[in-house]
C-alpha cells in the first residue's frame, strides 16, 4: 500500500510537507501487521507494529491507528498548528492511554486476541517544529544535510543491554533478543509515549519505519537511500525494496516526511 501528499500553506512563516508512505508484508510472512496513516493537513503521522498470535497484531495496530486518529486528530484539528508543546504532549498520551486501554480491553475479552500489543511511533509536524513519540521499537530518523540521526531510542531489552555495556553493537547484530521490547501499547494498564520536540530546517527528511525495515537495512544503506535525488514516493518504494532484497524477515512499513520551504511544493500525484 502506497500513499503520497502534501501540507499546503499559505503562511510565509510555516513550513509546507510533502509525505509519502508505503507497508509491506516482506518476502517471509503471509500478513501485514504493520498499520500506517498520515493526514497532510494536520501534518500527523502514526506508524504500527503489532505483534500477537492468530490475528492479533494486525487487530492491535489497527485499533492503535485508529483510535489515535481519531482523538488526537481531532485534537489537532481544533487546536491547530500553533498548539503549545505541553498541550499537545497532554493530547498524545491522552489518546496512547485510551488506544492502550482498548486494545488490552479487547485481548481480555476474546480469548484469540490475548497478549496482542504493538509498537508505536508518531509524529505531529508543525510551525518549524516536530513533535515525535514513540514506544517500543519503531523509530524514527532525520536526515538534515549530509548527516543522519536517529531521534528515537528502543524501548527493547537489546538496546537496555546496549546501554548497560553488557553487549557490544557487534554483538547486538547477532543477539537472539533483537525482537524482544520493553515498552508495547496493549500489554500493561500504563504506557508512557515517549516524546521529544525537534526544530525543523527547511529541506530536514524524516523516516518514520518499523523494525523491518530497520533490522533489514543497515543506517549507512539507509543514509544513501535518503540522499538520493528522486521523489519521496520513489524513495519509499527503494527502501522497502532494499529491505526485502536484503532478506524481508518481517513486514515492512516506511513513512517520509520533507520540510519545504515557506511555498508550498506540488502536490504529488
Amino acid at each position: 500500500m502506497a500513499k503520497s501528499g502534501t501540507e499546503v500553506s499559505n503562511d510565509p512563516g510555516v513550513l509546507a510537507w510533502d509525505f509519502a508512505a508505503l507497508t509491506d508484508p516482506g518476502r517471509v510472512r503471509a500478513n501485514n501487521e504493520d498499520t500506517i496513516a498520515f493526514e497532510p493537513s494536520l501534518g500527523l503521522v502514526l506508524l504500527a507494529d503489532g505483534m500477537g498470535g492468530y490475528n492479533g497484531g494486525e487487530v492491535a495496530s489497527g485499533m492503535a491507528i485508529a483510535l489515535l486518529q481519531a482523538s488526537f486528530g481531532r485534537w489537532l484539528a481544533h487546536a491547530g498548528p500553533h498548539a503549545h508543546v505541553k498541550a499537545v504532549k497532554r493530547a498524545l498520551q491522552a489518546g496512547t492511554d485510551e488506544a492502550n486501554a482498548a486494545i488490552l480491553e479487547a485481548g481480555i475479552a476474546n480469548v484469540q486476541l490475548q497478549g496482542m500489543g504493538t509498537t508505536l511511533v508518531l509524529a505531529a509536524f508543525g510551525p518549524q517544529r516536530a513533535i515525535i513519540g514513540h514506544i517500543g521499537d519503531s523509530r524514527c530518523y532525520r536526515l538534515r544535510g549530509d548527516t543522519l540521526e536517529r531521534l528515537t531510542r528502543d524501548h527493547s531489552l537489546l538496546q537496555e543491554q546496549l546501554d548497560a555495556g553488557v553487549i557490544t553493537p557487534e554483538q547486538a547484530l547477532q543477539s537472539p533478543h533483537r525482537n524482544l521490547v520493553t515498552r508495547a501499547l496493549g500489554i500493561e494498564r500504563h504506557v508512557d509515549l515517549e516524546m521529544h520536540e525537534h526544530g525543523v530546517m527547511p529541506g530536514d527528511l524524516f523516516l518514520l519505519c518499523s523494525d523491518g525495515l530497520s533490522e533489514m537495512v543497515p543506517d549507512a544503506q539507509l543514509f544513501t537511500i535518503l540522499l538520493q535525488n528522486i521523489g519521496l514516493p520513489e524513495k519509499a518504494t527503494l527502501l522497502v525494496a532494499t529491505a526485502n532484497d536484503n532478506g524481508g524477515r518481517d513486514n515492512i512499513s516506511v513513512v517520509l516526511a520533507r520540510a519545504g520551504g515557506s511555498k508550498a511544493p506540488e502536490a504529488t500525484p
